[in-house]
């Protein structure tokens, strides 16, 4: 049994503003051991469960966030950016059994703790056919394609309650409990460890790959909080504008649609001034 984790690092313990997670601040060095005890809790858990392979891939920003030195020794991690992939990097090779979103939270527009969809700001909402998605459900429907089943979920109590929508039958551990965008009320690293292994060992049984799914085509609506940035986004090919501030693409696979919403928000990104956004 293979075991494949997308680690994020917005719902991981202790996590609940921006300083928290963002490369370089004293927060994120203090958070990053913090993310790294969810991950390794998850990886012994599975161990615990049968697993024989483990493999973390690093799914948060810089993609070069976890503490190596501080993870089971039986497991792997990739790391790094530029992955075909990206928070789901390794689901295409056909031997993952099972694949957990660690640290993972709820999408922009909703509410959560750091709530947002890939940008941290710019993005307002994304629809996956007419449905409000967070970057779980967008990555559920990718594993799902690869025959993957999603097992466990963690984040905070809102990320848990959206998991339901996308992978009902998976494990759910709540590290935190929303109270705001910035606040929320946190469990201690050891409590919460103790959880994420327990759901993980109970998870293990869930990781039985099955037949791939194919329930395209996908529609993904892209609303943004400024026009030009929906006009930006129509310089990727078959994304058009459908509002003054939202776009939308449709792709035959959730493989081609994953890609395209990265390019989108590759491409907004650099439209992004300083103070006006």
């Amino acid at each position: 049994m293979k075991i494949l984790i997308s680690a994020d690092m917005e719902g991981a313990t202790g996590v609940t503003w921006p300083a928290d997670v963002l490369p370089g601040t004293p927060q994120w060095e203090r958070c990053r051991g913090m993310f790294t005890s969810d991950v390794n809790a998850a990886v012994q858990g599975f161990f615990d469960g049968g697993a024989d392979e483990v493999l973390v891939n690093e799914a948060h920003w810089t993609m070069r966030n976890l503490l190596l030195e501080q993870l089971d020794e039986r497991t792997e991690m990739l790391t790094g950016r530029h992955k075909a992939l990206s928070m789901v990097e390794g689901v295409q090779h056909g031997d993952i059994d099972g694949i957990a979103f660690i640290g993972y939270h709820a999408g922009a527009g909703m509410e959560g703790v750091l709530a947002h969809t890939y940008l941290a700001n710019q993005i307002t909402g994304v629809w996956l056919n007419d449905v409000r998605a967070s970057e779980g459900l967008l990555n559920a429907h990718v594993v799902a394609e690869y025959g993957v089943p999603v097992v466990l979920v963690t984040g905070d109590d809102v990320a848990c309650e959206d998991a339901l929508g996308y992978a009902p039958e998976a494990l759910k551990v709540a590290v935190k409990d929303h109270v705001s965008r910035y606040a929320a009320v946190c469990r201690t690293p050891a409590r919460t460890a103790a959880d994420i292994r327990a759901a993980a060992k109970e998870a293990a049984r869930l990781a039985v790959r099955h037949a791939p799914v194919e329930a395209g085509p996908f529609t993904v609506a892209v609303e943004f909080d400024a026009e030009h940035l929906a006009m930006a986004a129509t310089v990727v090919p078959g994304v058009a504008r459908v509002g003054e501030r939202k776009v939308a693409y449709t792709s035959a696979t959730m493989y081609e649609g994953i890609r395209t919403f990265k390019a989108v928000t590759t491409i907004v990104s650099s439209a992004v001034e300083e103070q006006y956004g």
